[in-house]
């Protein structure tokens, strides 16, 4: 008769809580049908993993099935001394993630790294996938919620922001790390390149804005219709999930509204290739102007009113905030996170607001649209680690 497997869970002294003894608990599931979960307070960085009875789905992000409890610490320690040798000094332990995203929220990795260069960037992610460790690609942390309970793995802090003008034939090169704006609008608009004027106030880096199709509406008054980042994307080098770094057209990415192909593909874009056209900088000027007064009319500061975006995807061209508005939902308050009067499809951290008491907000406005109006709201934004 095989040994009956134990779940085991951690014990932890009331006087430390960094440090804990491991309590088995007999397992109530001998058929072994259910995952057995492992939490080992002791170790740094905190691990949470896995151990399955057979093969699951791939992750998001690792792209890895789940081991057991012994092969992954054994694979996180030897990638961790793997990591330090390659960037000695530059790898963080339980790194808080709030400072690093729009909605100040977020509880820690249990390894963080900065990458400074596309090169730098595509090895660190060859050797996380190397070392089956879950990574996490975060750029200015918009549009996504982080755990309380953090990022078990890797966090890649992409800061790879070389900037290269092609005055000659109109184009320009940024690493994927570069911020839109106001880094690579203000550079387009000092060399009279026009194209990439018409997303200023947004905040996003170059990988960012071809992950989600970065978009915004047309130049004012009309603001007859919606400008993608597709439209001014000529080329991008990218990082394929077997470790290729290819150059890829525009085609590739099979934009649409709020999406690439980046969401399926398990690609990673290292830089990319903007090709703009000669324009008069005084209106590019007043574009960027009008934007960003038309934004702070609508949008709450980042500065004050830490926010993620719009939090819900638009339902058959029906905006997602006419909806929470006409349910009366502005200004709601649950925790820390409230609906800003501002816009009814943003939320705001208006002091110490939990991952938690966003995540019940959510649930909230998707029960009350529901059953007053008959539509279902799907989030927009990315969630990201564990909760």
């Amino acid at each position: 008769m095989p040994a009956k497997r134990l779940n085991l869970t951690v014990a932890r002294k009331p006087s430390d809580k960094r440090f804990g003894r491991l309590r088995p608990v007999r397992d109530t599931d001998p058929k072994g049908s259910r995952a057995h979960q492992v939490k080992f307070s002791s170790w740094l960085p905190l691990l949470t993993v896995l151990y399955l009875p057979s093969v699951g789905k791939a992750g998001n992000f690792s792209g890895f099935a789940k081991p057991s409890v012994l092969i992954q610490y054994q694979r996180m320690s030897s990638f961790r001394a793997a990591l330090e040798s390659f960037v000695p000094g530059r790898v963080r332990v339980n790194e808080p993630l709030a400072p690093y995203t729009t909605f100040k929220i977020g509880g820690p990795a249990d390894y963080f790294f900065q990458a400074g260069s596309a090169d730098e960037l595509a090895a660190v992610i060859i050797l996380a996938r190397k070392n089956e460790v879950p990574y996490f690609l975060l750029g200015l942390g918009a549009n996504i919620l982080v755990g309380d309970k953090g990022f078990r793995g890797l966090v890649i802090r992409n800061c790879a922001n070389h900037v290269e003008v092609r005055s000659e034939c109109a184009q320009i090169y940024a690493e994927s790390g570069a911020i839109c704006f106001p880094d690579l609008v203000h550079v387009a608009i000092e060399h009279g390149l026009s194209g990439l004027e018409h997303y200023a106030g947004i905040p996003s880096t170059v990988g960012g804005a071809l992950w989600q199709n970065l978009h915004f509406l047309a130049p004012g008054p009309a603001r007859e219709r919606t400008m993608f980042i597709a439209e001014v994307t000529h080329e991008a080098d990218i990082l394929t999930p077997v470790g290729e770094r290819r150059t890829v057209s525009v085609d590739y990415f099979q934009f649409g509204y709020d999406y690439s192909t980046l969401h399926d593909s398990g690609d990673v874009v290292l830089a990319a290739v903007f090709q703009l056209e000669n324009g008069d900088r005084e209106q590019m000027r007043r574009i960027v102007a009008e934007n960003l007064q038309w934004r702070r009319e609508r949008h709450p500061p980042l500065e004050v009113e830490p926010s993620a975006g719009s939090i819900f995807k638009k339902i058959d061209d029906i905006g997602a905030g006419r909806l929470i508005d006409q349910c009366g939902l502005k200004g709601k308050i649950l925790g820390g996170a409230m609906i800003t009067q501002r816009h009814a499809n943003i939320m705001i951290n208006w002091g110490g607001a939990t991952a938690a008491d966003v995540r019940a907000l959510i649930a909230l406005v998707q029960e009350t649209v529901e059953r007053e109006t008959g539509h279902r709201l799907e989030a927009e934004i990315t969630f990201v680690g564990d909760f």
